[in-house]
């Protein structure tokens, strides 16, 4: 390992995008309770645990910047995660179907080492398009859904879900590459683009 740069997290999603962009890096997952505290927004929830998972593996390598990061994906007031069954798949497809909802990211940079850290959200909103029933079962057979936060990957065949994205796409996906590549620039944690 390098250790200049780590990433916190076992998202290929993630991995793909820093990779894009020619970034230097290390994958070591930062493992913390993901559970929601009572009266946590989506936008402290994914700040919290971008910071949790950066510090988890900060301890272990403080003389390197640790990006952390955690995505929600909110329908009608209702955090969605990641389905397991294919009814549990269908259900989040209905609740997306016709309607707009929000995809929030936290990430954090922390060297532990000097004590720098900086932490920020990005919102963005997707409107899917109304799905029909055969629409909604064609989906869930590609399998695609189930590992995914919200039931479907923009980046993927649930791209033909999806009529507009207001904000963000790459935090759609799962990073918001301009705030965190203007996050490393800041704090002088990485040199590129």
């Amino acid at each position: 390992m390098n250790h200049t740069l780590i990433l916190a997290s076992a998202s290929p999603r993630r991995r793909e995008l820093l990779e894009l962009i020619g970034l230097n890096f290390d994958v070591v997952p930062g493992d913390v309770d993901e559970a929601f505290r009572e009266g946590e927004t989506p936008q402290d929830h994914v700040r919290r645990l971008s910071r949790e998972k950066a510090e988890a593996v900060s301890e272990r390598y403080p003389d390197a910047w640790v990006l952390g990061a955690d995505t929600v994906v909110v329908a009608d007031g209702e955090v969605l995660g990641k389905p397991r069954t294919r009814d549990e798949a269908r259900s989040m497809l209905c609740k997306l179907s016709g309607k707009a909802h929000q995809v929030y990211s936290g990430f954090t940079l922390l060297k532990k080492k000097g004590g720098t850290v900086f932490t920020d959200s990005v919102e963005s909103t997707v409107t899917f398009k109304e799905l029909s029933p055969e629409e909604m079962e064609w989906y869930i057979e590609t399998d695609e859904p189930y590992d995914k936060a919200g039931g479907y990957a923009v980046q993927g065949m649930g791209a033909a879900l999806i009529r507009e994205i207001h904000g963000s796409y790459t935090n759609v996906v799962g990073l918001p590459l301009c705030e965190v590549v203007d996050a490393l620039r800041q704090v002088g944690a990485a040199r590129c683009c």
